[in-house]
């Protein structure tokens, strides 16, 4: 089954770059997975559709207000892997929480 990950920052802007390594580490990976990036206005389009929505790390202060809208994962993504762009790391921290949320 494939997972759906969300990635949610201000404008949708930053984030996307961060989604193309992500996908690129998935695809590496042979993981059937869709990751989308948006702007926080819009996450609610996505509600029913998305496993997980990863906020940027300037959406941090946001993410129990936006965890409360939603009955999936929510978490704020780490400053450093944010910066770094590591998308096999956000991808792995992603998974987990999907995982995590099951149960």
């Amino acid at each position: 089954m494939t997972k759906s990950i969300l990635l949610a920052c201000a404008g949708g802007y930053s984030t996307s770059m961060l989604v193309e390594k992500m996908k690129k580490a998935a695809k590496e990976q042979g993981l059937e997975v869709m990751i989308e990036a948006t702007a926080e206005s819009n996450i609610a389009a996505f509600e029913n559709i998305v496993d997980v929505i990863l906020l940027g790390p300037q959406m941090g202060h946001m993410e129990s207000e936006i965890a409360g809208r939603y009955d999936i994962p929510v978490s704020t993504i780490d400053m450093m892997d944010y910066g770094m762009m590591n998308g096999d790391k956000v991808l792995s921290t992603a998974l987990k929480l999907i995982e995590k949320g099951k149960n």
